[in-house]
């Protein structure tokens, strides 16, 4: 019989045999125990070849799955919308951290996928949030073994070839096109499938150019089946969709037997994403010609096993960096860095932007400081290099004493929400001013007072407007749980700003 057993101390499990599912509860207090689990707090569990590390209270789900799936933490809080609690005062030189970036740390998960042995991904001590557990379990459908414990993950890559897989991509468009390109390099069936929004999501291309390389994709959206294997070749693709139809490809081009030549047409999208991918690949002592950002060439080679620590996720800076602009102060954070490179978070820019708009930004390799200074004028500019933050530079607007207006955005029409529509509409419903147009937004000054803001199941809508809260009095987040796709610690940050 399954049933769910309230504990006080277990959690990031490694099972080799048998299995279990953890849903971990933020803080003890946080959450009602279920009924009769006060006789029994102590309640020990016999978990055959498991390493164990006590951190906060958690609730243990047996499952039928023969391996272990490590659940994001799970805020417990029992209202939606959930109201925010405004912050009343400037911050006072407050300090937090982020999780690892989840666009790097699944690049890196995939070419583990791929390596020559045993890789190490280390993603610290905070989760990485949704995405990166469907792509760890993705791997895991396909047959890989990976191990999940102590702020890192070990991938061993598959060594006999499995017969069929399905792999479930939830929300996550790195998994579902980053796993239907490695899932091609098998002669086996792969059926790939996501969320109901995940299979309304732009798919085709990268089903058109398995298709051209020698697979066999059946359907032009989610779900597919999949046969591979790839023969490689030239093929092109459309840059102004996503950057992810490029990244899934050269991800697993140097496993092609023909290699891979890639142009890039039409506007392109993300184009940092698709350095980030290179620099990934070259990391692992992959040769990637680029001739330009709109023409790559991987010949067939080795992809090297490596350890690589993950850096902080930049996107998920702008959200406590937001907090300083709108409210003044300072904030630190203390494990992400801002400084451009080749291959680095293209989010970066987001801190050249706001430092246009009056804020001063500073640190190093380490750590980002926000400071504002003086009042918030408004910026103009294409964003179509960064969109992710797009909605925190929204936010960021309507404190600002001039019209905003950023463009680059049709592309975001189609991501986990209609992103332009559903900030336009988050800012009306606060009594702001905000028109959407077909690639962007214009931000106007107007008074702010309370209201709910429907995140539309969108984790960016809803971090970004829940530190809008932190200011406006009475705002309140349908849809909240959401961050847990990728900032699942989102609001015990935000309660640490305190």
């Amino acid at each position: 019989m399954y049933r769910a057993v309230w504990v006080q101390q277990v959690s990031c499990v490694n099972v080799t045999s048998g299995g279990f599912e953890f849903g971990v509860a933020l803080a003890p207090g946080d959450a009602p125990m279920p009924p009769g689990a006060a006789a029994r707090p102590k309640t020990k569990l016999p978990i055959a070849n498991a390493k164990t590390s006590a951190i906060a209270t958690s609730v243990i789900c047996p499952i039928r799955s023969p391996r272990v799936n490590i659940a994001p933490p799970i805020s417990s809080h029992p209202v939606d919308p959930r109201p925010i609690t405004p912050l009343r005062r400037a911050l006072e030189e407050a300090r937090v951290r982020v999780p690892a970036s989840k666009s790097i740390a699944n690049r890196e998960l995939v070419l583990s996928a791929i390596g020559s042995g045993r890789s190490r991904i280390v993603v610290g001590d905070m989760d990485p949030g949704d995405d990166v557990h469907a792509m760890a379990e993705a791997l895991t459908a396909l047959g890989h073994e990976v191990r999940w414990d102590a702020g890192h993950i070990d991938v061993t890559p598959l060594q006999v070839p499995y017969a069929h897989a399905s792999v479930d991509a939830r929300d996550a468009g790195t998994v579902a096109r980053f796993i239907s390109a490695l899932a091609a390099l098998s002669d086996a069936e792969t059926r790939v499938d996501g969320s109901e929004r995940m299979r309304g999501r732009p798919m085709a291309a990268i089903a058109a150019a398995l298709r051209s390389l020698g697979a066999t994709v059946d359907g032009e959206a989610l779900p597919f089946v999949i046969h591979g294997p790839l023969r490689g070749g030239e093929v092109s693709v459309p840059g102004y969709e996503s950057s992810q139809f490029a990244s899934a490809l050269l991800l697993v081009a140097p496993r092609m037997r023909g290699g891979l030549s890639l142009r890039i047409s039409g506007e392109l999208v993300s184009a940092p994403f698709i350095d980030m991918t290179a620099t990934a690949l070259e990391g692992r002592g992959v040769r990637v010609e680029r001739a330009s950002m709109r023409h790559f060439v991987v010949a067939p080679q080795k992809v090297k096993a490596r350890s690589v620590t993950i850096p902080g996720d930049l996107t998920a800076a702008t959200y406590p960096a937001a907090a300083a602009a709108i409210l003044g102060g300072s904030v630190t954070i203390e494990n992400a860095s801002a400084t451009h490179h080749v291959g680095g978070q293209g989010d970066a820019r987001f801190f050249d932007l706001i430092a246009e708009m009056g804020c001063e930004v500073s640190g190093g390799s380490r750590a980002i400081t926000v400071r504002r200074r003086g009042a918030l004028s408004g910026v103009v500019a294409n964003v179509a290099d960064c969109s992710d933050v797009f909605p925190t530079l929204a936010v960021i607007a309507t404190q600002a004493a001039t019209p905003t207006e950023l463009d680059g955005l049709a592309h975001t029409r189609r991501q986990e929400s209609d992103r332009l529509r559903a900030v336009a509409a988050a800012i009306t419903a606060l009594g702001g001013r905000a028109r959407a147009f077909a690639d962007g937004i214009r931000i106007e000054p107007a008074p702010l007072h309370d209201g709910v803001v429907d995140a539309q199941g969108d984790h960016r809508i809803a971090m970004a407007f829940s530190v809008l809260g932190l200011l406006v009095p009475g705002v309140a987040i349908a849809g909240w749980q959401s961050v847990a796709k990728t900032f699942p610690s989102f609001y015990e940050m935000l309660r640490s700003l305190r």
